[in-house]
């Protein structure tokens, strides 16, 4: 094929930049994760550009409205239950970001903006809302043994007498898989107050996609048999995720959340980089790539080109997430 040719044009000189990132990738795991453990802790707060800019000031200020609670916390949250969707109505006629039944919005939802109604379609009082609805929850079983904040969880999923009742998170799969989903979100959406710790699949990822460089992109692309192998940008980092035991999301904007988000001068070879028009929506999100170190990653840019590298620094650059299992599994699929 002639364009694996013309990519194999300086071929020693990428084998090596690829064998050093792979060197790099096994380096740093040990260092970054001795500071890691030996880092202190610090005030939770969401990483920036995590949550849409038009409700990171409600979450930063209503995540702190009690001890159980944090903006990380109330994030997660609320992109489980609505995908940060404003409009959306679910099959049991939960309306709204927050998600509330209208029985439950007629004696738990306030007036959070103080504009004398209580609208459960905007998010100025859905969002203050939630997290008030969480502090009741918390009180409630405030002296249920166990951390407080799962129980909280719980109530807010089983309802605070199964929490009481069960001198815990109730044995009810339904709601340990949503305490378990919202706290690993929770970890996704948070600043982090350390340097991370690095993947320990970016090494077998980064393979991965650098044994797809020269393919041609197909929009929609799963690298199935049937589509000739090809991908499309989301479907790469997808695939090469997938070699390694995790299930991504298939839409960029969804991987976003699939772990922590370091910053620029913080990436590590395997972390996805993030492109957007919009650089502050999450949700605008519409290229990512894997970062292979250098200032560059591996991506399938769009039709007509091959799946190759590319400069990682252009101004449509939105942030970067260092992949977790835990963050990847947590993630709603179909929020």
């Amino acid at each position: 094929m002639v364009v694996r040719k013309a990519w194999l044009t300086g071929g020693a000189v990428l084998g090596a930049v690829m064998g050093f990132v792979l060197v790099l990738v096994v380096g740093v795991y040990v260092v970054a994760g001795n500071v890691v453990r030996g880092a202190a802790q610090g005030a939770v707060d969401v990483a920036e550009g995590s949550v849409p800019a038009a409700y990171a000031g409600l979450v930063r200020t209503w995540g702190n409205l009690c001890p159980e609670i944090n903006p990380a916390l109330l994030a997660a949250q609320l992109y489980q239950e609505s995908g940060w969707d404003a409009d959306v109505v679910s099959h049991a006629d939960a309306r709204g970001i927050a998600q509330f039944i209208p029985s439950t919005w007629a004696t738990h939802g306030i007036d959070g903006d103080r504009d004398g109604d209580r609208d459960i379609w905007d998010p100025k009082d859905a969002i203050p809302s939630a997290a008030s609805y969480d502090c009741e929850l918390a009180k409630y079983v405030e002296d249920v043994p166990g951390d407080r904040t799962n129980n909280m969880l719980a109530a807010y999923n089983a309802g605070a007498y199964r929490v009481i009742r069960s001198g815990g998170v109730p044995a009810i799969t339904e709601t340990q898989n949503y305490v378990k989903r919202i706290r690993a979100l929770e970890k996704s959406f948070a600043r982090p107050r350390t340097r991370l710790e690095p993947s320990r699949q970016a090494a077998s990822a980064i393979m991965y996609a650098q044994d797809k460089l020269g393919t041609p992109y197909l929009w929609g692309g799963n690298g199935t048999a049937d589509q000739g192998g090809r991908f499309d940008c989301s479907g790469l980092t997808k695939a090469a995720y997938a070699s390694v035991g995790i299930d991504l999301p298939r839409v960029a904007n969804d991987q976003y959340n699939a772990g922590p988000h370091p910053s620029r001068d913080e990436l590590l070879p395997g972390d996805l980089v993030f492109f957007s028009p919009d650089p502050t929506d999450s949700r605008a999100i519409d290229h990512v790539g894997i970062y292979v170190g250098g200032g560059y990653m591996i991506d399938a840019p769009y039709t007509g080109a091959v799946i190759r590298f590319d400069p990682v620094d252009t101004p449509k650059y939105f942030g970067a997430t260092r992949v977790t299992a835990a963050g990847a599994a947590a993630l709603p699929r179909a929020a």
